[in-house]
């Protein structure tokens, strides 16, 4: 079958796989190719048992894998075949050198640029796929457009705004697609030739055409703002607490103006993810870099509110469990960053974890689909800690319970039967706000909620 364009998208992780399943979906007319020189994940992508967990991803790749969606490792020959190149490579916080620990590091982005150019022999649209540093672009074009083969690179912005549990609904009818160029004759054509793809599905009312440098700080942007308000409720749930006022209700009345809305007000443990900090410190560097600290602090506060609601939960579990849980056997409920994925970055299960553990307690970490990256993000850990992905199991013998994600299995659980298997007096923590915690203190539970006030019976 001859196809009307050669896609190629450069990473084959939570973004560029889920897209390109999509587009293919949507495009029959283009050739869609995933690669990444992560030989094993390319296996699982091309196997049963795709890489990534996500609702309706599956369906979705098995009915475009082989008919116009391939995934491969042959990078060099991906991008000698492909008319346009998303790139959705990794871009970390650096660890090292200037900017470590805010600024990003892109140095994977920069050889993949290098190898673009190395086997690139026509014109090419390049298109930005990965969250990238306002300002980038300008860096890609230099490294592309100084050869002297004639070849022509125009440089893109196309952020995903996906949400992980959702992403395959969020790429479906989405709220907007946003497509960033030069607003030269030339980078607006190529903006017009991404702006079809999408078309194919997304109402054209729905489809954004910005300049490319707005195109990189909105991603940036979006994470901040929607990062803000998850922390703007946390730090107003330590206040309900203290004042026996109740964070759902608070949340409930302020989100029914229009002005604000109900989204991302939920109190809980604390935000995570591989977007929300990352952007955020990314932000504050960029800010300090043209001297704005004012501006980089107001966005830094964002970050320490949320390692703090995650450093004051431990502090409560501690000072309700009689000042210490050394010896005690702590069940976590859940360990991926939110419910729907098995996505562990950032998840603030993962420091709840390591706070307890440096208090000598027994952590045993249940989850329906995070358990191989929780036992690889906590390798490193010799004693106190196992893994059993039945929750009942995960509770029996525990002193406590620690709800860490919003997973919905986790309310429907025979709570009685898990009182009864616990050690007295029994402990429930639910760092989400998902369980019944009038029926689990009838039950027989000390229960402990984000921004209420404590169910206990002591």
């Amino acid at each position: 079958m001859k196809f009307e364009k050669n896609i190629l998208c450069i990473g084959a992780g939570y973004v560029g796989g889920p897209t390109m399943s999509m587009i293919a979906f949507k495009c029959p007319q283009y050739k869609v190719t995933v690669v990444d020189i992560n030989q094993a994940r390319i296996d699982a992508w091309n196997s049963d048992v795709i890489p990534i967990y996500e609702p309706g991803l599956d369906d979705l790749v098995k009915k475009t894998r082989g008919r116009n969606l391939f995934f491969s490792t042959e990078t060099d020959k991906g991008i000698r075949e492909a008319d346009l190149i998303f790139v959705s490579v990794n871009t970390p916080t650096k660890t090292f050198g200037q900017g470590a620990g805010k600024a990003a590091d892109l140095q994977y982005w920069e050889k993949t640029a290098r190898q673009i150019l190395a086997n690139s022999d026509s014109d090419k649209i390049i298109i930005e796929k990965s969250t990238l540093p306002v300002r980038t672009a300008e860096a890609m074009e230099r490294i592309l457009n100084a050869n002297s083969k004639g070849v022509h690179f125009e440089v893109l912005s196309n952020p995903e705004f996906l949400a992980e549990g959702s992403a395959v609904q969020d790429l479906e009818a989405p709220d907007r697609v946003l497509v960033g160029s030069r607003e030269t004759t030339e980078g607006i054509a190529a903006r017009r030739t991404v702006v079809d793809i999408y078309a194919n599905w997304v109402p054209r009312n729905r489809i954004i055409e910005s300049n490319v440098w707005s195109a990189e700080l909105s991603k940036l942007t979006a994470n901040a703002f929607l990062a803000q308000r998850i922390s703007s409720i946390n730090s107003i749930s330590a206040l309900c607490e203290k004042t026996e006022a109740d964070v759902d209700e608070v949340a409930y009345a302020i989100g029914t103006d229009s002005r604000i809305g109900p989204r991302f007000l939920k109190s809980s443990v604390g935000f995570g993810g591989s977007c929300f900090q990352k952007d955020i410190l990314n932000l504050v560097y960029i800010c300090h870099t043209y001297g704005l600290h004012e501006v980089a602090d107001y966005w830094e506060s964002v970050v320490k509110i949320n390692q703090w609601q995650q450093r004051r939960f431990i502090l409560n579990m501690l000072g309700n469990m009689f000042n210490t849980v050394a010896g005690k056997r702590i069940a976590l409920f859940g360990f991926a960053f939110k419910a729907n994925t098995g996505d562990t970055r950032e998840s603030p299960a993962l420091a709840i974890t390591r706070g307890l553990l440096e208090e000598r307690a027994d952590i045993i970490i249940t989850d329906p689909q995070a358990i191989p990256h929780a036992k690889e993000d906590l390798k490193d850990v010799k004693h106190g800690l196992t893994f059993e992905s039945d929750p009942y199991q995960a509770a029996k013998g525990a002193h406590a319970i620690a709800v860490m994600t919003e997973w919905k299995l986790y309310a429907e659980l025979d709570y009685q039967r898990i009182f009864e298997s616990m050690q007295q007096p029994a402990f429930i923590f639910d760092g989400r706000n998902v369980l019944d915690h009038r029926k689990l203190f009838k039950i027989g539970f000390n229960v402990f909620a984000i921004g209420k006030m404590p169910l206990k019976h002591f």
